[in-house]
């Protein structure tokens, strides 16, 4: 009877404690999920006009959309013009080593973008892109 005693303390030590392991994944999981980046879109589809000289920017935190209405987008909200600047500098809160991308559809007056840059420029972005479609 004191070799079976023994046998089942010794079959009991072998199993394997995953709970640790459990909580490194879990650890990991909150790691992944707060550093990652995701896709910020500005809340319509424009036309962007066709660019000779573009270049890729992978990355940017802020993105201002220009509608052919000359209608003002940021983060899928319509904003006035005179309030880009406001919503620019609570994104700026968010990540204060912004950048910005200005989406203009062809049909925009050139007016609107100008003014949204220096908006933009006004908050101290100073990395200011305008999207333009590759040719």
């Amino acid at each position: 009877m004191a070799r079976r005693n023994s046998y089942t303390q010794a079959a009991d030590e072998e199993d394997v404690n995953v709970t640790p392991l459990l909580d490194i994944v879990f650890i990991m999981l909150i790691f992944f999920i707060v550093t990652s980046t995701f896709v910020r879109e500005p809340g319509i589809e424009v036309d962007r006009p066709e660019g000779v000289t573009a270049t890729d920017r992978k990355f940017a935190k802020i993105i201002v959309a220009i509608s052919a209405e000359d209608e003002i987008w940021i983060n899928k909200e319509q904003v006035e013009l005179s309030e880009v600047r406001i919503s620019v500098e609570e994104l700026i809160r968010q990540n204060p080593r912004s950048t910005a991308v200005v989406q203009a559809d062809k049909a925009a007056k050139s007016r609107y973008l100008v003014e949204v840059v220096n908006q933009i420029r006004a908050t101290g972005i100073t990395d200011v892109a305008v999207s333009t479609e590759r040719t």
